[in-house]
């Protein structure tokens, strides 16, 4: 191991990406652009945007079991609630 590597941010693995935007992301109201379903016609992802500082940014996001429950919540147009992180803003969740 080099010395830079010592100081080389680790990679984080997605489920604490997650849990770390839920718990000190910034929030900001996001819409729903489209979605993808299921054999069932149940949505599994949503593909969605927002505005941070007059930047759009659209990013997508495969729903978790929960999230799946609601049949109306993420329809294309929907209101969602998204958290960001302020050093990235790309970098965002949808709660």
């Amino acid at each position: 191991m080099g010395l830079l590597d010592r100081f080389r941010r680790k990679k984080e693995n997605e489920s604490s990406r997650v849990a770390r935007l839920l718990q000190t992301g910034r929030i900001v109201d996001g819409k729903v652009l489209d979605v993808t379903t299921d054999g069932d016609d149940k949505v599994v992802q949503i593909f969605y945007c927002y505005n941070v500082a007059g930047v759009e940014y659209e990013s997508s996001q495969v729903l978790n079991a929960d999230q799946r429950k609601s049949k109306t919540r993420y329809i294309p147009g929907a209101q969602v609630i998204i958290r960001y992180d302020p050093r990235q803003a790309a970098n965002s969740v949808v709660v």
